[in-house]
């Protein structure tokens, strides 16, 4: 391959002079390109880089929309822009095409730093921008990083010096800020904030007031979202002053059905319910729609968890997954990823995946609990009919809830159809559901938490019109899940629900560090008792079945203890007499304090130290310890003592050593057995052999003397006289002797009369 040739340097004049040439031509397309007067529909026709176009082609994204048409020019000729417009209109496009094409315009490099912040409130949301970014900025020689909570802090912080675009969740970025060196904000070009309502509200006000702090002033700043705040007070954080409004929300609009926030191709419904019903409702309609692909939202990721194990249980015949913000950032992005594939398939699901999020083709919406506002509701509708298609949407409200509710939608320009459903098609699956919180406690303890998870909800809302906390049926409610019995509920205040709301939305990291700069240390009693989180649980009377079994118990086992006291301190005086303690001097001498500070000096004069040991009365004494004169006077003599001692000694040895002798003895015996016992089996084997190479007759065969060591002796001197042997069958307890040679004797039962033959055979 041939080398590439080094340009030189009036080349690299003539480079520099026409890129700078190309870039004021490209300024002056975009100061003098209107949008109200021309009619564009592609993107090609807009003042863009040939990299971007680049990647706007490659990634098959050809024809503009509103949002786009609109924002994009304002955005590339500096402008502050508030933009608002339809879910699912392209506004994440609309923010992007600008970052690239301003850091394009401004040269920027690796060595520039961070040139633009692009801002989520979901972790989700960021990695579809992310991916987003990816595809269209292919052809750029711009870099972008992602960093969202669940990851690996050190291994984000370590690549953030070199990150041109950076894309994360508010919580992430500041805690880079505070703790990352390489970021630095200092050369910031532009800041986005997409779904800005949700980062500019309560949940992240202290993060993202914390995060502009850090950015220079002259950015240019751009806020996308399907609902838009356009309060005085939220615009001055970010210090907006002069921007523009554009999208389908602007307040010019005329007020047909254009001005609505949803897309037109949306058929949303409702269907009005009472409480205790609505699980039965949803279960039906999963049933009549196998074929389809379809969210659930519910309120709460307790709620969402529990549906879903029991759901799964009752099998409804498609497949179910869940989703919420209490999973691990792993489970969630496999749960995104497989439902974003699949085509029949049912997701249960909080608010979390309720904006901006881009799932391919979803033909229903089903929210099984009232959304907060109206604002909630065009965030979750949105999922379905994306970019032109068609979609359906199910609202389930109680009949306190249907009324107010229905009027917040229209004041947005939302009109919902009424459904009735039909009694045959409904099926009750409460039987089912107590049947299976009966068999299984930790479905019950799911129920538990799923019902009081609802009930604050509604404390909580402070639409007090739509969502009437005294109204609520609690029982039937709770009949509903599965459960025997409301469980009772402690209520907080108002207060702490804010504050943990607030803490919901706060990193811990930087909670520990504004707890460790709050009181100066993180931990200052120490004896403190450390509750785990068992300890927790079983503190829960009403919020789980094990408590009251637990209570039982333990409380049964305390007073087990306080009758049965079967341990009892014998010692009691632990109280230290501080006049009796010797005084403490601080030696002054460099010996006096060698000595003090050395444990082997301290010792020298001490003497050597003695092991203790205790009775059974907790008296010490030393291991070894000398008898008094007079008890040993009274033994009687010396001489005594040592033949006295000496003759018992002398009599356990001899009864050691006898026991020993024995145990010898049968060792041999043993010994001596097996190895004739390995002779005679070798010898009959021999002798088979023979008899069936010889084919004589068994009568007149050699049978042996029955003594292995006599045949063995014959063999080796080459006596070719056989002997024979007969064991009597009789109990003859004499032997005879017959004139033909042959002995008659007794046949051997044991070891020695085995021997004793062989010895008598050996004479004879």
């Amino acid at each position: 391959m041939a080398k590439k040739q080094r340009l030189t340097t009036s080349q690299r004049k003539d480079l520099r002079k026409k890129e700078d040439e190309y870039l004021e031509n490209l300024n002056k397309k975009i100061e003098e390109y209107d949008p109200n007067t021309s009619k564009t529909i592609l993107f090609k026709d807009l003042p863009l880089s040939p990299p971007t176009l680049k990647g706007l082609n490659g990634a098959a994204f050809l024809k503009l929309t509103d949002i786009q048409r609109e924002s994009i020019p304002i955005s590339l000729k500096g402008y502050d822009v508030l933009g608002s417009a339809k879910t699912g209109s392209g506004k994440t496009l609309a923010f992007l095409i600008p970052i690239l094409e301003k850091l394009y315009r401004e040269k920027w490099t690796e060595f520039d730093g961070l040139g633009a912040l692009v801002i989520s409130p979901t972790r989700e949301l960021a990695m579809q921008i992310y991916e987003v970014l990816l595809k269209i900025g292919t052809y750029t020689s711009l870099s972008a990083g992602l960093v969202i909570g669940g990851k690996d802090v050190k291994f984000e912080s370590e690549r953030l010096s070199k990150i041109n675009i950076l894309i994360g969740t508010p919580g992430r970025i500041l805690q880079h800020l505070d703790q990352a060196i390489a970021l630095n904000t200092s050369n910031l070009q532009m800041l986005v904030l997409d779904e800005a309502d949700r980062c500019l509200d309560m949940g992240f006000k202290k993060t993202l007031d914390a995060i502009v702090s850090n950015l220079p002033a002259s950015r240019q700043t751009l806020l996308f979202s399907a609902t838009q705040s356009q309060s005085l007070g939220d615009l001055a954080r970010l210090s907006l002053t002069d921007y523009k409004t554009v999208g389908t929300m602007d307040p010019s609009k005329d007020k047909t059905d254009e001005g609505a926030a949803t897309p037109k191709t949306l058929e949303q419904s409702y269907v009005e319910t009472e409480l205790a019903d609505k699980l039965d409702i949803l279960y039906s309609f999963i049933k009549s729609h196998l074929k389809h692909k379809m969210i659930v939202f519910l309120s709460s990721s307790k709620q969402v968890h529990f549906v879903y194990e029991t759901f799964r249980k009752l099998q409804p015949g498609i497949s179910l997954m869940h989703l919420h913000g209490r999973q691990k950032q792993k489970a969630r992005t496999e749960t995104l990823d497989k439902f974003s594939r699949a085509q029949q398939v049912c997701l249960f699901a909080t608010d979390v995946v309720a904006r901006g999020i881009d799932f391919p083709s979803v033909d229903w919406v089903i929210q099984v609990d009232c959304p907060e506002d109206a604002d909630t509701y065009i965030h979750r509708v949105g999922r379905a009919a994306r970019y032109g298609k068609k979609g359906k949407s199910l609202i389930m409200l109680t009949p306190q809830e249907c009324e107010p509710f229905l009027k917040r939608l229209a004041s947005k320009k939302i009109k919902l159809g009424k459904l009735t459903i039909k009694q045959a098609k409904k099926k009750s699956i409460k039987p089912q559901l107590q049947s299976l919180l009966f068999k299984d406690p930790e479905l019950k303890y799911l129920g538990q938490k799923a019902f009081i998870s609802y009930v604050r909800s509604i404390y909580i809302q402070k639409d007090k019109e739509v969502f009437n906390f005294e109204s609520l049926a609690t029982e039937a409610f709770a009949n509903s899940l599965g459960l025997p019995g409301a469980p009772k509920i402690k209520i907080k205040g108002m207060k702490a629900i804010d504050r943990a709301k607030e803490l919901k939305n706060t990193p811990r990291q930087l909670l520990a560090l504004q707890q460790a700069n709050d009181e100066g240390e993180i931990v200052k009693d120490k004896t403190k008792a450390v509750r785990t989180k068992y300890d927790k649980m079983f503190e829960r009377k009403n919020q789980t079945i094990l408590s009251e079994h637990y209570l039982n118990i333990t409380q049964s086992q305390a007073a087990a203890d306080e009758d049965e006291d079967f341990m009892t301190v014998k010692r009691q005086d632990h109280q230290l007499n501080e006049e009796e303690l010797p005084a403490l001097t601080v030696p002054t001498s460099n010996r006096g304090q060698k000595k003090a500070l050395s444990k082997k000096a301290s010792l020298s004069t001490k003497g050597n130290a003695t092991k203790l040991v205790f009775d059974d009365d907790g008296e010490a004494h030393p291991v070894y310890e000398l008898e008094g004169e007079e008890d040993f006077q009274k033994k009687g003599s010396a001489e005594a003592q040592k033949k006295d001692f000496l003759s018992k000694e002398s009599d356990v040895m001899a009864e050691v050593d006898t026991g020993d002798k024995q145990v010898a003895k049968e060792k041999r015996q043993e010994k001596k057995r097996k190895r004739l016992e390995l002779m005679r089996r070798e010898m009959e084997m021999s002798l088979e052999e023979e008899e069936a190479s010889s084919g004589e007759d068994v009568a007149n065969a050699y049978v042996g003397t029955g003594n292995l060591s006599d045949d063995m002796e014959d063999e080796e001197e080459g006596n070719n006289t056989r002997k024979r042997a007969r064991f009597s069958t009789a109990t003859e307890e004499t032997t005879h002797e017959s004139d033909a040679g042959i002995l008659e004797l007794e046949e051997p039962e044991t070891l020695e009369d085995l021997e004793s033959l062989t010895s008598r055979l050996i004479q004879n």
